[in-house]
């Protein structure tokens, strides 16, 4: 059951992305939040908000890549 909720959800978001025509306008708003998180963690100083990003996205590529080898390790086993 929730497999198939999780289907039309995929399903509903790529006819969503499908139907926008400037992705850059809808992403927008998420990514001046972001970046406004990011510059009051820093005190409202840019360079040091600018290495919470890229260390922010660092991690995240971390995360991905453990998970990535979790997932061949299980596949191989």
């Amino acid at each position: 059951m929730s497999d198939d909720r999780s289907a039309y959800a995929r399903i509903g978001a790529h006819i969503s992305w499908a139907n926008t025509t400037d992705r850059t306008a809808r992403t927008a708003p998420a990514r001046a939040a972001l970046d406004a998180k990011f510059l009051q963690q820093a005190d409202g100083d840019p360079v040091r908000a600018a290495h919470l990003r890229k260390a922010h996205f660092t991690r995240l590529a971390l995360k991905s890549a453990k998970a990535r080898r979790r997932a061949d390790d299980d596949d191989a086993a």
